[in-house]
């Protein structure tokens, strides 16, 4: 195989960003070559991608190991630390994600990171792991992507981070209208095509709120000089400000492919006629407003429990998964997702320097606190 061609193990290939992946790895057949595919349930459509793509190794969370005669099943953790893998594509949702990710930076990888959790739950422990193995870790959210964009070619740090949020499908409602509003409803994000759990959070804000995390983790930036505004167009992707006030930012067309493609060919740029390019013609106007804390208090809760830092953030993330579950099952108003995770870490009790099992300990305490609490949230 020519050193042009990247290997890839593409960790949730059936999910939003696991599937962009694809398309790009499809639109690029002489750059890369899919080694390995792990997802959770959906066999039909990983038995599609399977038999397109043909990868050595394949993982999933069905019953039916023994049927692949092609194919050789193994774990997560094993995938991404393969020799014959160049790229690690993180894409697992939540909680998930923690434990590939972790082994893929002791292997020395490069990861493209798209799981949130893992640098939310384990900041410390992943980029300290990666920075002892030579691992590099290229961003696969848009904001993110954005930062690490401006950063290049620039030797002195920047003063502050600003992170961008379109506000989501319910930017300008009154809190009491939020009581009212559906599963369904919130799940139709603006300008992203993105999995129903992390487009809930958008909807929530909470989502920028471990953006703030992840940039805090990721770029060694103080919580106090990172900021969030609302930009609904989605053009602009983040920003950063110099100590002499310039700014710097990053613009596209909102389509997840770029910031996947970049962290793939990174530090190349390759011509994709595939993703769509900003018409100029068509842009009117750049808008941009503070976001409402009152009104969507889970922004406010993601920044306070990073700021405490230790296990609050670990408490954070299990709480939003099970009370976004809650939601999109209509066992809870939208509202009540705010108050299940802020009754939750009212009940944490935060352990400062936390081992690797305190943060799995921790994530299950949170689930099941969850689970209790949830009754009294509406």
């Amino acid at each position: 195989m020519g050193d042009s061609i990247k290997r890839l193990a593409v960790l949730g290939s059936t999910g939003s960003i696991g599937k962009q992946t694809l398309d790009v790895v499809r639109s690029l057949p002489d750059r890369f070559k899919i080694t390995g595919l792990a997802a959770g349930n959906n066999i039909q459509l990983l038995n599609k991608q399977i038999e397109e793509f043909k990868p050595e190794y394949i993982y999933y969370c069905g019953a039916d190991k023994t049927k692949y005669k092609n194919q050789r099943f193994i774990n997560m953790e094993e995938m991404v630390s393969l020799s014959d893998v160049d790229i690690v594509v993180v894409a697992t949702p939540g909680g998930s994600g923690l434990s590939p990710t972790l082994a893929a930076v002791k292997a020395g990888k490069k990861v493209a990171l798209s799981n949130k959790e893992s640098l939310v739950s384990a900041g410390k422990i992943i980029m300290e792991e990666a920075a002892l193995n030579n691992a590099t870790i290229i961003p696969v959210d848009s904001e993110h992507s954005a930062i690490w964009q401006c950063f290049e070619g620039e030797s002195k740090k920047c003063a502050r981070i600003i992170l961008t949020a379109s506000g989501g499908p319910f930017r300008g409602y009154l809190k009491s209208r939020l009581d009212e509003v559906t599963p369904e409803q919130a799940l139709k994000h603006p300008s992203w095509k993105m999995g129903r759990k992390v487009t809930i959070d958008s909807a929530t804000l909470l989502n920028k709120g471990l953006e703030v995390i992840e940039a805090h983790w990721l770029f060694g930036m103080p919580y106090e000089n990172i900021r969030v505004i609302i930009h609904p167009q989605s053009i602009i992707h983040s920003m950063i400000e110099f100590p002499d006030g310039s700014i710097k930012a990053q613009l596209g067309y909102p389509d997840m492919r770029l910031p996947i493609q970049y962290a793939l060919t990174y530090p190349e740029r390759i011509d994709n006629q595939e993703i769509p390019r900003l018409d100029w013609n068509a842009l009117v106007k750049l808008d941009f407003e503070q976001p409402d804390l009152d009104t969507f208090p889970c922004l406010r809760l993601a920044i306070e429990a990073g700021k405490e830092g230790g296990t609050a953030p670990v408490a954070l993330c299990a709480a939003d998964e099970v009370a976004v579950e809650l939601f999109l099952s209509h066992r809870i108003k939208f509202n009540s997702i705010a108050k299940l995770i802020e009754k939750v870490l009212k009940q944490h009790r935060n352990i400062k320097q936390p081992t690797l099992e305190d943060i799995y300990s921790v994530g299950s305490w949170a689930r099941v606190q969850a689970l209790e609490l949830a009754t009294g949230v509406n």
